[in-house]
């Protein structure tokens, strides 16, 4: 009976104290592993953020904007002679 309460509080004690820091151990790994794999397929570094600014020239000073592409203008054509609307027949039913 001894020997039986005292493999009970053994077997309680790893379950309750060692495995949960050897899967800690464990999973952490992985997680570790999958994000350098998932960095080498991208082409990204594990763990970085993907919101991250682009990066390229600074202003040449503060409060400068660079604009690299500019649309063309559309000059807006004014109407030389209006002629109506489309009126459409009414009869009101009854």
């Amino acid at each position: 009976m001894v020997k039986f309460i005292l493999t009970l509080l053994i077997i309680s004690f790893v379950v309750r104290y060692v495995v949960p820091v050897v899967l800690r151990l464990l999973v952490g790994a992985f997680v570790q592993k999958q994000a350098r794999k998932y960095g080498q397929q991208f082409g990204g570094t594990p763990f970085e953020s993907p919101f991250t600014p682009p990066t390229g020239p600074p202003p040449s000073s503060p409060g400068e904007v660079h604009v690299d592409y500019v649309p063309p203008k559309q000059k807006k054509s004014k109407p030389t002679e209006f002629k109506g609307g489309e009126y459409v027949d009414f009869e009101e039913v009854k």
